[in-house]
């Protein structure tokens, strides 16, 4: 068995919605049926016995190792703690190949846990040994690092639940929430909006203590100080005890709380100066440890936190208690888990012996040894929701204490008897006030109610009704995708919307180009929701990007397919007949949004037969009302886009609103009808969308289909009086419609100058020029600058070969050189005469011919 290449599918993709890792497996004659490696089973199992079941009973099936390797991989992942469900094996058109796709949450895991399935599988062919416990870990682990922590997860997780689009931008805890011009930025538990001053005071706990004060909210009496001397000093006018703390520390790093004597002090100032060069020491006020987490202008959650402690069993010594406490599967490392494991080091040390213990000693039954005088849950502390008692006015003080500093999250650490009476009362006060505060001990309290925080956190950032979307069309098919891609966004700039567009051609975003080259797969789709000028987007969706790493979205409002049609790449990526393309171009329809609408050509059957797929409505449409399915679906009261009398007619139940054909420059009129269709589709993607017909009419009346707005798209140019039309089709359907078209357009003698891609099937090529040869007096051939894999001449004998016996055709040249070719054609025009130029170097053809006309003129 080999693995011939991996994928990583982060988008909505031909097998599944979730993100998944696509495997190209080949497999020998005997890899096919497990039965017949004597003990494979036996000996896969002995080495994985967690792998579950290898294949449904009563299937009759033979087991493939492609199939023994998918399992391995989700099983895997799945023992990790990865919540993974879907993985599945197919069979292609090639013999012993396969295509396995197992799901992902996190990438790298992903990949390598395909990589630990196929060492399992060749150490259970090879009999050689494979420990799954230490995989497993390594996946853990692996998985640990790389997933987003709690504080920010839960705020991912309640963007997610209100359908927000989530895009993770670094592998930090920097997260994109919504699309565009729309979207708003979070960093673990802190806000866009949060300015870099205010968090600059929260990290100063001497000026924040000033301010607090300046306010009228209780703090501890105390200052900075500039030596173990200087901390003696102010630990003597505040009053012992005092708490020693960093300036500028965070998660409780550096701090010693109840410090009684001048030996504690010492030891104290140099763990803190070991964090920072500035020292502060403060009054230290008895009482309960608290944590108040305010969201804007409310108090959302409540805990108090306990020190890292173990209780006494008169059997295990203080060592053997914090392992025992340690092994609760909630504590960890780092902050990915709820609770953090206790550490038996310096401090700790140095805590117990403050009571005469030892690491080695053996409290008695009930004994409560603490561990660290701070409760902070980074340094193995634990927490208990209080968020339904905290009286009135400690959350009143709490809130003030964040305004005052400008945080819109603060954790605010209150020091005081009791969280149920006014802190004035009981000589209580604010010891820190903290930005991006950790929100474990609320998401998982050790005792008491967890509390969902991550949602008045996005409630704050998105007023509830909004989803940080922008207007998102996505557009693919065979033939007409460019053109009806570009339409759609010019009606949306039509409506005053900064429209941001991904195609063939490029990314453009309000008009500008931002990247070149054939942008039409999912990275440009990303970049193109992720600029902050986006107002709307209209996204073409390419078969290769598809088949690469799948959709760059999770949903879309409005999905159009225009057609799918034969030579569509067949072949390639083992798609191989028409049905396979549909199939693939469905992935487009099966995600729009459920209020929204797939736009789908009623005359293609293998696009109407898209419609169940659908979970919004569908909006059909064709140039013939009287197709079986546009008629019943007019009867069931929907949407339908068709022709009528020299109109395009968008009708549901009995409203009709109708565009003349003669205000549509694109149409020519209608002589053009891949043309219509590429506007009713446009029509139906914007009615869709909810745009006034007035703007619709207006944007149709203005987009010409000239070479600067749809390059490569039926651009009609003037030579000497003769017309000359340059195209990028580039498949039998595609030619079959140009032929069409320029059948409607008058010309005495008609040329055409024809490539082939080399990516094609042969029978696609000589189907091109058998096409044309019906249809032009005149074919000039040339060589394509890239031949994509085939020899040279090979793609001119195919096209020849599809001009042999050719009804029409008189003459037949062969050039090499594309804009030797087209010189050489339009060197041969006469007025009145047509010639159509299928270019291959659009942007350079198209180029070539401008100046070739305007020399002319």
């Amino acid at each position: 068995m080999q693995i011939i290449r991996t994928r990583a599918l982060r988008g909505p993709n031909l097998w599944t919605r979730s993100t998944a890792i696509e495997a190209i497996v080949q497999c020998s004659a005997a890899e096919h049926d497990h039965h017949l490696l004597p003990g494979f089973e036996e000996r896969l199992r002995a080495r994985f016995p967690k792998i579950g079941v290898l294949q449904p009973a009563g299937t009759g099936q033979p087991l493939s190792l492609a199939e023994a390797l998918e399992t391995a991989a989700l099983q895997l992942q799945a023992l990790a703690g990865c919540p993974v469900t879907f993985s599945r094996t197919h069979a292609t058109v090639e013999e012993g190949t396969y295509q396995v796709v197992v799901e992902y949450t996190e990438e790298a895991v992903g990949l390598r846990a395909m990589e630990l399935a196929a060492q399992l599988i060749a150490a259970a062919l090879d009999d050689t040994p494979f420990d799954a416990d230490a995989a497993v870990a390594e996946l853990h682990d692996l998985d640990e690092d790389e997933r987003i922590g709690p504080s920010t997860g839960a705020i991912v997780d309640a963007a997610v639940a209100r359908g927000i689009p989530v895009k993770r931008l670094t592998a930090g805890s920097l997260v994109q929430l919504g699309w565009g011009s729309r979207a708003r930025r979070i960093q673990a538990a802190e806000l866009d909006v949060t300015s870099a001053v205010a968090e600059s005071i929260a990290q100063d706990k001497d000026l924040t203590k000033r301010l607090l004060h300046a306010a009228g909210v209780p703090v501890p009496m105390g200052r900075p100080v500039s030596s173990a001397e200087d901390a003696w000093a102010v630990a003597e006018e505040v009053g012992l005890p005092v708490v020693v703390k960093p300036q500028d520390g965070n998660q409780g790093k550096g701090v010693t709380v109840n410090i009684t004597t001048r030996a504690q002090l010492d030891a104290a100032y140099a763990t803190a100066q070991y964090y920072s060069d500035e020292v502060m020491v403060e009054r230290f006020m008895p009482g309960h440890d608290f944590r108040l987490l305010v969201v804007g202008d409310q108090l959302v959650a409540a805990a108090r936190r306990e020190p890292p402690q173990v209780l006494g069993d008169g059997v295990h010594t203080i060592a053997e208690l914090v392992d025992i406490v340690n092994q609760d599967p909630r504590r960890g490392s780092g902050h990915g888990t709820a609770l953090t494991k206790i550490r038996l080091d310096d401090i700790a040390i140095a805590r117990i012996a403050a009571e005469g213990l030892t690491p080695a000693s053996v409290p008695a039954q009930g004994q409560r040894v603490v561990l660290r005088n701070n409760a902070n849950l980074s340094t193995g502390g634990s927490a208990t929701d209080v968020t339904d008692d905290v009286h009135p006015e400690v959350v009143a003080r709490a809130i003030e204490a964040a305004q005052t500093i400008g945080l819109h999250i603060c954790g605010v650490d209150v020091i005081c008897e009791s969280i149920l009476r006014p802190l004035e009362e009981q000589g209580g006060g604010i010891c820190e006030v903290n930005a991006a505060p950790g929100l474990r001990m609320h998401l998982a309290p050790s005792f008491g109610r967890a509390r969902n925080v991550g949602v008045p956190m996005v409630d704050a950032i998105f007023p509830p009704g909004e989803d940080g979307r922008v207007p998102l069309v996505a557009v693919t098919g065979s033939n007409g995708k460019p053109t009806t891609t570009r339409l759609i966004a010019h009606l949306f700039t039509a409506h005053g919307w900064r429209t941001a567009m991904t195609n063939t051609d490029g990314v453009y975003v309000n008009g500008r180009q931002i990247d070149s080259g054939d942008c039409s797969g999912p990275r440009s789709a990303r970049n193109a929701l992720a600029h902050p000028e986006t107002d709307a987007a209209v996204l073409e969706c390419a078969r290769g990007g598809l088949l690469r790493e799948g959709l760059g979205f999770d949903r879309c409002q409005v999905a159009v397919v225009t057609n799918v049609g034969e030579g569509d790449h067949l072949g390639l990526n083992f798609i191989t007949t028409v049905e396979d393309v549909a199939v693939l171009k469905r992935v487009i329809v099966q995600n729009v949004a459920a209020s929204g609408y797939a736009v789908l050509n009623a005359a293609d059957p293998h696009v109407a037969a898209m419609a169940p797929a659908c979970p919004g409505k569908v909006i059909f449409f064709a140039l013939d009302r009287h197709h079986p399915v546009m008629a019943t679906h007019r009867a069931q009261g929907q949407r339908v886009v068709y022709v009528d009398d020299g109109h395009i007619v968008a009708a549901e139940d009995s409203w009709r609103e109708k565009i003349a054909l003669r205000d549509i420059p694109l149409t020519r009129g209608g002589a053009i009808s891949f043309q219509v269709e590429n506007a009713m589709a446009s029509v139906a993607a914007a009615w869709a969308i909810g745009l006034p017909w007035d703007t619709i009419r207006r944007g149709l009346a203005g987009f010409v289909n000239d070479s600067d707005n749809a390059p490569g798209r039926f651009n009609v140019m003037d030579y000497r009086g003769a017309t000359v039309i340059a195209d990028y089709g580039h498949n039998p359907d595609a030619i079959r419609a140009l032929v069409q078209a320029v059948s409607a357009m008058p010309g005495k003698t008609r040329s055409v100058v024809i490539s082939g891609a080399g990516d094609r099937r042969d029978e696609d090529i000589s189907a091109q020029t058998r096409i044309l040869g019906q249809a032009f007096d005149d074919v000039v051939l040339y060589q394509d600058a890239c031949q994509r894999g085939r020899a040279d001449g090979e793609v001119l004998a195919l096209l020849q070969s599809g001009l042999r016996g050719a009804p029409r055709t008189r003459y037949v040249t062969e050039i090499h050189g594309e804009f030797l070719a087209i010189d050489h054609a339009l060197a041969r025009l006469q007025p009145g005469d047509l010639c159509l130029v299928l270019v291959d170097q659009v942007q350079e053809a198209l180029e070539h011919l401008q100046r070739r006309c305007a020399e002319a003129a």
